[in-house]
């Protein structure tokens, strides 16, 4: 297995903003050639674009019958998730979290032609939930669950995740900045984690030989606060 990204070709799902570009970049520099599939994917100097609804499975594969094989996938697509209590519940909107954060995964996964490895994203609401987030903790354990599974299903083809914490991003939206101070003056580094910092852990479980069925906590030490 090559232990390097030069020369390999790297599709990231979800690329056009936040972790996902932030990897697609540092892929890059590594010597990648990187293919961004996403809604409305921005034009990056270098790198293919490609636009796909990914909640819709037939746009998935058609995506990736044109990009045809890669070596490594990269799955970091996600809209800002809302805060539910059980008292709030919206069924409909926890379909449509779900259907993007779990059952795309399920889709692009299917029909991707990957060689080497694979690399979801969860998330640390799994390990420390507060009230509202029942939604959002079930889809990060719900994708915990998979990579492990997928990492045994797959085998030779290393499959893995990121779980990051709370991440100076656009996921949370324009005005996020009390929520960013707030969070960091809890945490052991005393403060929130920048993208190009989560890209790094993406990195190293593509080019990590000897590591499936891994999840690679990225947060500051959230789960120690």
């Amino acid at each position: 297995m090559n232990s390097t990204l030069d020369g390999q070709r790297v599709a990231i799902l979800g690329g056009s903003s936040g972790i996902g570009l932030a990897t697609a970049k540092a892929a890059q520099r590594e010597g990648a050639q990187v293919t961004i599939v996403s809604r409305k994917p921005q034009p990056q100097h270098g790198i293919e674009i490609h636009a796909a609804d990914l909640t819709d499975p037939v746009a998935i594969a058609d995506a990736f019958a044109a990009i045809g094989e890669i070596d490594h996938l990269v799955y970091t697509a996600g809209e800002p998730l809302e805060l539910m209590t059980l008292d709030d519940l919206d069924r409909d909107r926890a379909r449509t979290f779900f259907g993007l954060r779990y059952f795309s995964v399920l889709d692009a996964v299917k029909a991707a032609r990957v060689t080497t490895s694979i690399t979801l994203t969860t998330g640390i609401a799994k390990d420390r939930p507060g009230p509202g987030w029942a939604i959002a903790a079930s889809i990060c354990g719900a994708v915990e669950a998979l990579t492990k599974a997928l990492a045994v299903e797959l085998a030779p083809l290393r499959v893995n995740a990121v779980s990051p914490g709370v991440v100076r991003s656009p996921l949370w939206g324009p005005d996020a900045e009390q929520l960013y101070s707030d969070v960091g003056r809890t945490l052991p580094l005393q403060r929130v984690g920048e993208v190009e910092e989560i890209a790094h852990a993406y990195l190293y479980l593509m080019t990590q030989p000897w590591t499936t069925g891994t999840i690679l906590t990225v947060d500051g030490g959230t789960v120690l606060a």
